[in-house]
């Protein structure tokens, strides 16, 4: 937490300024980029960071122009850019790795909370959906949705995206992500289903015609702790303790007021913070 607040503005990124503008507008048609996408991706998570406006984003930019940084963006080219960068949650980590699944809520704006208790007016919440190394503690994927989204759903999305880079053994899960077709797909794929069952599953019940669900089921009626501490079901506690280092990181709500920003600023948020791991 110490080395959190360790942060330099390394305004390096300008040393290759001007081949990466001429990579980036080689074959491109219309006008021409004006700011290489390491020195906007800078930018980026420096206003993630320091929770800084766009408008203070480009005070700072202009305070270190003595590093003769080429040209200095207004705002609202930050803005544009910022929101349009291509950055993916696709960390490698290794083989033979154990992933934890959970989500969490982010308000979507930090103002008007008195207007919003007087008048009754629900301004609702993004979903944060996370796997997450629970040896590292790294996030390996990430799916930002609306809050209706249940977080079954998004199971398969999640680890398909951290297999993209890793050999994923075994994904533990809590009660939500618990559906004949989940365990299905881990089967399918050859990964080790830690989910915790409903209370009410029973293996005898015509509904129950999924085997890899059917097995888990008898070893959880038969002896759950002995279940529990045979797949480490406690290490699924390491994906709270991730959302809870970003809301302290990072506040616990987005700056974006249009949906598709408020996707980008959370994917920027989460790369940052594997950065600091």
């Amino acid at each position: 937490m110490v080395r959190r607040g360790e942060v330099v503005l390394d305004f390096d990124v300008i040393d290759n300024w001007n081949n990466e503008l001429d990579k980036m507008n080689d074959g491109k048609e219309g006008a021409s980029y004006r700011y290489p996408e390491s020195f906007v991706q800078l930018l980026g998570y420096m206003r993630a960071y320091f929770h800084l406006p766009y408008r203070q984003t480009e005070g700072v930019v202009k305070a270190h122009s003595s590093k003769k940084v080429p040209s200095i963006p207004d705002y609202s080219t930050i803005n544009r850019r910022v929101n349009k960068l291509d950055i993916k949650i696709n960390e490698r980590v290794g083989n033979n790795i154990v992933i934890a699944l959970d989500s969490t809520g982010i308000k979507v704006t930090n103002r008007g909370e008195w207007l919003s208790h007087k008048w009754n007016v629900r301004k609702g919440y993004l979903k944060i959906h996370v796997a997450v190394d629970i040896k590292k503690k790294k996030i390996l994927s990430l799916q930002v949705t609306s809050e209706e989204v249940h977080d079954g759903n998004r199971l398969k999305k999640l680890v398909h995206n951290a297999s993209e880079n890793n050999d994923v053994k075994r994904v533990i899960a809590d009660g939500a992500y618990d559906s004949k077709e989940n365990f299905r797909y881990l089967f399918d794929n050859g990964i080790e289903a830690a989910i915790k069952v409903r209370k009410n599953s029973s293996s005898t019940s015509m509904s129950c015609c999924c085997y890899p669900r059917k097995v888990a089921i008898l070893e959880q009626l038969k002896d759950f702790k002995k279940w529990k501490n045979s797949i480490s079901y406690g290490y699924r506690w390491i994906a709270e303790t991730v959302f809870s280092s970003m809301k302290r990181m990072f506040g616990e709500y987005v700056s974006a007021r249009k949906y598709p920003n408020m996707v980008n600023e959370m994917i920027l948020k989460a790369s940052l913070y594997n950065m600091f791991r």
